[in-house]
């Protein structure tokens, strides 16, 4: 496992990230920049007898563009939001499915990351492609609008 994967803005998102725990993702950071996130298609992301909600399937795409990003400015301590986000969904992702999604950094500048990503299934097959774009701001921020509430 990579050392970055113990950054402490990565374990600040793991710690927060509630909702990805819910829909049972997961990720493993291979570098800064590269992730491989993963999905398990359970009941609780079914839109119809078998196959997952759109919405699950956007979700795996903004968290796996997201978090390739955030690995990108983590030693910079800052963290990243979605600006822009994008999925195009190619094939349905069925109950059962093991879903694995990778991004590709595109851009980056000074406070935007433009990444692009695919998200396959156990079979190799592309069933969904994305495309997204974030913005780099200090992690204190998030940190600070936590301790309001």
């Amino acid at each position: 496992m990579h050392p970055i994967n113990h950054h402490p803005v990565i374990k600040f998102y793991n710690q927060h990230n509630i909702f990805g725990r819910t829909i049972g993702m997961s990720f493993e950071l291979q570098e800064p920049g590269k992730v491989i996130y993963k999905m398990k298609v359970e009941q609780e992301v079914l839109a119809q007898p078998i196959a997952a909600h759109g919405g699950a399937i956007a979700a795996l795409m903004d968290a796996t563009l997201g978090v390739a990003a955030l690995s990108v400015v983590c030693e910079d301590n800052m963290i990243v939001s979605t600006v822009e986000l994008s999925t195009n969904f190619l094939k349905p992702a069925l109950i059962g499915d093991e879903l694995t999604g990778e991004a590709e950094m595109i851009n980056r500048g000074r406070r935007l990351l433009y990444f692009e990503g695919k998200i396959r299934n156990q079979k190799g097959e592309i069933i969904a492609a994305g495309k997204g774009t974030f913005n780099a701001y200090p992690v204190e921020k998030a940190i600070a609008s936590q301790s309001k509430r």
